[in-house]
């Protein structure tokens, strides 16, 4: 039976990356929440970083929406469940509103489309006038389909200059929602990656300074009114089942493990599985009768040393390994799992071990975009030959594979210029590589890796506990 749903919402897009859009979207979201609204926060893409921004401003955990990780069909399903209590849903896009992988995949238009949310336009005008107006207009005829409803504009140097775009804009009929003055000491802390996850750095206090100068130049109440606006959304109406949760999996989450889906996450708990979190910065051992561990991304090159002295830790890792524990890594929990990591200065730190090869950390991205993932053998996320959609983003490289039978786990194809090349490491419990995967996008992957960790709980740890 399906049901409709009406979800105030807007997207937040831009014209291309570096237009401040994030910070806009960040201060948006706390001054929306500082007014008394309950706010749900998304993000297109596959972004790690700005959502957990998102969550600490809204003060509820942010959600990505991509396209290519998740099957089209369920992005509305997931965006009403977790929106379902909200009084507005704040999407921030990706990139330019145009843009996203092979053929627009995951674009923000794209999203918007299919969320039928009115759309509205960050733009970078400094050192700019009537042609932010000659922007907007481009973007507004480019695709009829998308509601572009109006135009935020960012980093303007005067009174004077507000008034001649405003002017301008008026000549288009395109609504300013929002006139940001530029303000060099009110922006979001960066690294190698992009921004500094929220957990390192004093994010708190940085987000209540940007929400203070969002709500004084951005048209809060002119934003919830269109939000307003969008018709409802029409979904399937289904009873979640109860399922009893029979194994049990250590999620590794601490600053240099962070980058986890929040839905994906969910989908492992949908099937049976009990989540619990531990730190191989500060915890002595992985959580005691797991059945299996994931060690999701993040930035073990920036707290290797931390890492590396944590003995204990990584003794309790290689003894669950030597019991045949299913574990799963990805990108930096993959580093954490090889022999060690050279970092940007060639200082070496050893790991954990249980993949023979080493991480090398490089000046320059190595590599970034959406990419199709071939098993190669038979392992715990599924049988050979299957294919995961995924997504690489990692500066480090994979070194010292010197063993030409060495396990890979996939066959990766760059889905950009279909490039095609060996990756990660698989080998009887284990999978790890640089692919970010999301299990509610790769449900039969989820539901294989669970029923694998079934296997496990039942012949191997009731035979190997020590």
């Amino acid at each position: 039976m399906m049901k409709k749903v009406n979800i105030p919402r807007v997207v937040i897009a831009a014209t291309q990356s570096s237009s401040g859009k994030t910070t806009v979207v960040t201060g948006i979201l706390r001054a929306l929440k500082n007014k008394g609204l309950n706010v749900q926060p998304y993000k297109v893409g596959p972004d790690y970083i700005d959502p957990s921004y998102h969550g600490m401003a809204a003060g509820s955990k942010g959600h990505n929406l991509d396209t290519w990780l998740v099957d089209e069909s369920v992005i509305n399903d997931l965006f009403v469940q977790e929106s379902k209590d909200a009084d507005i849903a704040i999407i921030e896009g990706v990139m330019g509103l145009y843009d996203g992988g092979k053929n627009g995949v995951s674009s923000t238009a794209q999203l918007a489309k299919k969320l039928n949310a009115p759309v509205i336009l960050v733009i970078n005008v400094q050192s700019m006038g009537d042609s932010a107006a000659a922007i907007a207009l481009g973007f507004k005829l480019y695709d009829s389909d998308v509601n572009l409803a109006g135009v935020i504009l960012n980093k303007l140097g005067s009174p004077t200059h507000k008034a001649l775009i405003e002017e301008a804009m008026k000549k288009i009929n395109v609504p300013v929602y929002g006139a940001i003055f530029r303000d060099d000491n009110v922006h979001m802390p960066e690294r190698h990656l992009g921004l500094t996850p929220a957990g390192e750095n004093n994010a708190r206090e940085v987000i209540e300074k940007i929400s203070e100068k969002i709500a004084q130049e951005v048209y809060l109440d002119e934003i919830i009114e269109l939000a307003k606006t969008a018709p409802a959304i029409e979904v399937e109406e289904f009873e979640a089942e109860n399922i009893k949760k029979d194994i049990t999996i250590g999620i590794a989450q601490d600053k240099a493990f962070s980058f986890y889906y929040p839905a994906s996450l969910a989908q492992l708990e949908n099937l049976g599985a009990k989540l619990k979190f531990f730190s191989p910065l500060e915890d002595e051992a992985i959580p005691v009768d797991v059945d299996a561990l994931i060690f999701g991304g993040g930035f073990p090159e920036v707290f290797a040393q931390e890492l590396m002295q944590n003995t204990s830790m990584i003794k309790s890792i290689r003894k669950a390994n030597e019991r045949k524990m299913p574990i799963y890594a990805e990108c930096g929990g993959f580093m954490y799992l090889m022999q060690g990591i050279y970092d940007f200065e060639q200082r070496f730190y050893e790991m954990v071990g249980l993949i023979p090869a080493k991480a090398q950390m490089n000046k320059k991205l190595q590599t970034v975009g959406y990419v199709k993932a071939k098993i190669l053998q038979d392992n715990i996320l599924g049988k050979q030959n299957d294919e995961i959609k995924g997504h690489e983003f990692h500066f480090s490289t994979q070194i010292d594979v010197q063993d030409e039978s060495f396990p890979w786990a996939f066959e990766f194809t760059k889905m950009r210029n279909n490039m095609k090349y060996k990756a990660g490491y698989a080998k009887d419990n284990i999978v790890g590589s640089y692919l970010h995967l999301h299990f509610l996008g790769s449900k039969q992957n989820a539901k294989y890796f669970v029923e694998k960790i079934r296997a496990y709980k039942k012949i191997g740890r009731a035979s190997c506990r020590e």
